[in-house]
């Protein structure tokens, strides 16, 4: 198997996740997938825990650098179409990862407490606003949640990255009444 052993723990967890859920993934069954120990898990990541949070990391990563350069732009239109653009790409690029592991409780408590959070506040400030009306904060939510909710859904799992990316930038952007395009 190539890859660091820090890389197959992850990907073997992974598979794990998807198939048994987090909580129903013990680190014997990580060892166990991969022929070692657990003692050799251990000394990877001391907790189950530190294993999600390695497997969930990445993807939160891609929050800073979206926020910073919506942040660069000149005007709330552009701004918003920065935001768009870039959490659309995250959640094609990491669509298998939502599968697996987006209603998972431990996954759930763990984002929830993960310093990206103030990212995420950025980014729907971004979006909305400083002072938004109650309808602003509504189609925020609901696009929010569709993107999320669309990097879980098995009905779209034939459609191949870039229709799919396109689809959702389009009806984000309609929802939100953000022009894609400065003209």
């Amino acid at each position: 198997m190539i890859g660091s052993a820090r890389d197959r723990v992850l990907r073997a967890a992974l598979d794990l996740f998807g198939e048994h859920g987090v909580s129903g993934t013990s680190l014997q069954m990580i060892a166990d997938e991969l022929g070692v120990t657990k003692a050799a898990v251990y000394h990877q990541f001391p907790t189950k825990d530190e294993i999600v949070l390695a497997v969930i990391d990445p993807a939160l990563a891609r929050l800073e650098p979206i926020a910073e350069a919506a942040e660069r732009r000149r005007t709330p239109a552009a701004r918003r179409r920065v935001v768009l653009a870039g959490v659309v790409d995250m959640v094609v690029e990491y669509r298998r990862l939502s599968r697996v592991l987006s209603f998972d409780p431990v996954v759930s408590r763990l984002v929830r407490q993960h310093p990206a959070m103030t990212t995420v506040n950025r980014l729907v400030t971004l979006l909305t606003g400083t002072d938004p009306d109650g309808a602003t904060r509504v189609d925020v939510a609901m696009v929010a949640g569709g993107l999320v909710l669309a990097g879980t859904e098995n009905a779209l799992t034939d459609l191949d990255d870039e229709t799919l990316r396109r689809h959702l930038l389009t009806t984000a952007a309609r929802t939100l009444r953000v022009r894609l395009s400065d003209g």
